[in-house]
């Protein structure tokens, strides 16, 4: 455990849950980007997962971010949780030695933790569904810098996809379900699919070069292969499977 005292003025706190309440977390004193890569690494290593469970974020995720303000010069510390990790709290103040602490639910969209987006993931990886009574540190978080999406995508087995959507649809939650089941059905082998939303990360989209929503993007195994348009044909999804 972390005593208050022995805490930076600035650093990020970053834990990531698991279903079933194992939990792995990370100071980090350079607030780099990107933290979440090694976390789920943390995740497939104690679980012995067959890839990195990237889709426990943001749904499973809380972070502390303590900052000196310039204007006050007092220190401002910032504590949020996704709402399936609420509960939590009591252990994310004793892990990260905090006292006094208001914290707050994250913002986060209703596509990115819909159940039915998440369903599939259960019977991949039941492993997280089980508790383990698992909490485990990780080493200081982006010491080797920021990995590119390019080797992120590497280090999972299987087919890496990313749904770029512009902000809620009511037809949102059918596209997802009907994605999983073509996909389910055309690999019959382990696969991730990331949802994006291109209204709140921006960057994400003009980085993959998406123009048009939705888009249905094969990141790994390259060469890269895209769907631009509505995702509901079954030819068009084979498409990208098979070049």
């Amino acid at each position: 455990m972390i005593q208050e005292g022995s805490l930076p003025q600035a650093f990020k706190g970053l834990a990531l849950f698991t279903p079933g309440g194992d939990c792995v977390y990370a100071i980090d004193l350079q607030k780099r980007a990107r933290w979440h890569l090694q976390l789920c690494l943390a995740v497939q290593e104690l679980l012995g997962l067959p890839e990195p469970p990237h889709f426990l974020i943001p749904c499973y995720s809380a972070t502390i971010d303590r900052y000196l303000d310039a204007n006050t010069q007092t220190v401002v510390t910032v504590a949020e949780t996704a709402p399936a990790v609420w509960r939590y709290r009591a252990v994310l103040n004793a892990v990260f030695g905090l006292e006094g602490i208001t914290w707050r639910v994250k913002p986060i969209s209703i596509e990115l933790c819909n159940p039915l987006a998440v369903a599939p993931y259960r019977e991949r990886f039941p492993q997280l569904w089980t508790g383990h009574d698992a909490l485990v540190r990780v080493g200081e978080v982006g010491v080797s810098g920021t990995w590119p999406m390019e080797d992120e995508d590497a280090k999972t087995e299987g087919y890496v996809f990313r749904l770029f959507i512009r902000g809620d649809s009511s037809t949102t939650e059918e596209t997802l379900l009907r994605l999983h089941q073509t996909l389910e059905l055309a690999l019959g082998h382990p696969y991730t699919l990331k949802v994006i939303d291109v209204l709140k990360h921006p960057q994400q989209a003009e980085a993959d070069r998406v123009s048009a929503t939705p888009t249905l993007i094969r990141a790994w195994p390259g060469p890269v292969r895209r769907i631009v348009g509505e995702i509901d044909d079954f030819t068009r999804i084979l498409g990208i499977l098979e070049t």
